[in-house]
């Protein structure tokens, strides 16, 4: 065949891979969302510091911000209820948002399943365990409340969360090949073992201890103070440093993991970084705020949808529509039965398992055809 017959069918070929590639990108659309997802954070941070007792405008917030509180925008009152509890409130609730959905698409990539996320698989309930420990077994673990301060709930939350997600991928993971439904399986034991250890401090907890437990096991951002962020901030925002540097083999691993490997992906590195990411991240979520469930999974899944599996934007979009959204839930849990307080987890619980039923009955459809 000669080669001017070839030329014309190779230019044909070439136009449509460009084509399909220009189609299949999706990194205008990925930086444009991101950009919205910034705009969003900062309308929910807006919408929680003004929204309740206080008539304080957001103007106002801002001017007592800039001029150190030395000008008369606020009252005493005003700035009281802002800087000292929604404030504080709103920066904790950004922070478990983002690390709770940002855990949530790591663990998904990592075990390339879209249902996978810390709480549906045993690692919230492993750091409930954690902190409830400690709460409950004070006077025993006094020497190690002692050595570290106020970090001592947030890391025996982690230390609960890191010890249950080695056991899940231990049992999961067998000649580096992890099973799913194993995955799936052994995260509702290991979940149902942390939970009856927890029901056991909690049988053995004073009236005192009881009254906290039961509502911080609801989940709530109640107790948002400057020492607790002082004391949690830290640990998520290191967690989530080495995510960023992951995203290239999260994506390779979507191949598989031997094909990762041969991409030059240190794999067992790779997750051994992502198991204590999302243990540290979840620990010390769960240790201020108790359980707070289906962020992780709802999060990354609508991103996913929107700009695709690249996890070089699913990884910061999920950080900031989750640590948006549960802002915004935590204005309607404090502002829907006012004077009182909704547990936060009852509207994440409301709204993801509808969703998650959903998700359920999609991917059965799919397989149905």
């Amino acid at each position: 065949m000669a080669l001017n017959e070839v030329m014309p069918g190779l230019k044909r070929m070439s136009h449509r891979r460009d084509r399909h590639h220009r189609e299949g990108d999706r990194t205008a659309l990925s930086l444009f969302v991101l950009t919205g997802l910034v705009i969003a954070a900062l309308l929910a941070f807006a919408f929680s510091i003004t929204t309740g007792a206080s008539d304080a405008s957001i103007v106002d917030v801002i001017g007592s911000m800039v001029n150190g509180g030395a000008d008369n925008a606020l009252s005493n009152r005003d700035r009281i209820i802002i800087f000292d509890i929604r404030l504080p409130r709103a920066i904790l609730g950004f922070l478990i948002g983002g690390g709770l959905a940002v855990s949530g698409a790591v663990m998904q990539g990592l075990f390339r399943n879209p249902l996978a996320d810390p709480g549906l698989i045993g690692i919230s309930a492993g750091s409930s365990l954690g902190a409830v420990g400690m709460i409950v077994l004070g006077g025993i673990l006094a020497p190690v409340a002692h050595v570290f301060g106020i970090f001592s709930l947030p890391i025996a939350a982690f230390v609960g969360g890191l010890v249950t997600t080695i056991l899940l991928y231990r049992v999961a993971t067998r000649q580096g090949l992890t099973s799913i439904a194993t995955m799936l399986l052994a995260g509702i034991a290991l979940g149902a073992l942390a939970l009856a250890a927890t029901g056991l401090l909690i049988y053995m907890a004073d009236d005192r201890q009881l009254r906290d437990l039961t509502f911080w096991s609801m989940g709530s951002l109640a107790g948002a103070t400057w020492t607790k962020i002082a004391a949690t901030g830290p640990i998520i925002v290191l967690s989530m440093l080495p995510l960023p540097f992951m995203a290239r083999g999260l994506n390779a691993l979507t191949l598989g993991e031997a094909a990762a490997f041969h991409m030059g992906v240190a794999v067992q590195r790779l997750k051994n970084i992502a198991i204590v990411s999302v243990a540290a991240a979840v620990g010390a979520s769960v240790a201020v705020s108790g359980g707070i469930g289906f962020v992780g999974i709802i999060v990354p899944h609508i991103l996913r949808t929107a700009i695709g599996p690249d996890h070089r934007f699913l990884l910061p979009a999920s950080a900031l529509l989750g640590g948006s959204l549960l802002i915004i839930a935590d204005v309607v849990a404090r502002t829907v039965v006012s004077p009182a307080e909704l547990p936060i987890g009852i509207i994440t619980a409301g709204v993801g398992g509808p969703f998650f039923l959903w998700m359920l009955l999609r991917q059965r459809s799919r397989l149905s055809l």
